[in-house]
């Protein structure tokens, strides 16, 4: 069993409230029970839609070494959001046999490779989110899901 960003799995829960179309081999695993939707973001007491977040002064392993922060594009700072959200999936990884997370690329919380800078000008900086670099220092395997199609 995966863990799997909830939005690449349908589920209603992007910052901006949208559900893009599933790829057909996460509907084919997702209805073999081969994977476990999470949205961090929701976990942590997010609603959607949301202001769209972004990490700001480096990357999702930067933010628990409390280096950085994630920030909205209105100015609020949702760090602690961000990382009760990744607590709670970690919590479920270590209560369910996993053996990896599928995350959905660029996200501040689920970037697995890269995330966006910062800026809020679309420009990507390698790196990454809040809930991967947990995973990943814990030792959980995480996938990008372009490697999963």
């Amino acid at each position: 069993m995966y863990l799997i960003s909830a939005c690449l799995a349908g589920l209603n829960c992007r910052h901006d409230a949208q559900i893009k179309p599933v790829a057909p081999e996460i509907a084919r695993d997702l209805a073999r029970g081969g994977l476990w939707p999470v949205c961090p973001e929701q976990l942590g007491g997010l609603t959607t839609p949301r202001p769209p977040a972004e990490i700001v002064g480096g990357t999702g392993a930067d933010v628990w070494r409390g280096q950085a922060k994630v920030v909205t594009a209105d100015g609020r700072d949702v760090t602690p959001a961000f990382l009760a959200g990744a607590r709670q999936v970690l919590e479920l990884a270590r209560s369910l046999p996993v053996q990896g997370a599928i995350l959905k690329e660029k996200s501040p919380s689920c970037g697995v490779k890269c995330i966006y800078d910062g800026t809020f000008s679309r420009l990507l900086r390698p790196g990454p989110g809040v809930t991967a670099a947990l995973l990943a220092a814990s030792g959980i395997p995480c996938l990008t899901d372009d490697h999963a199609r």
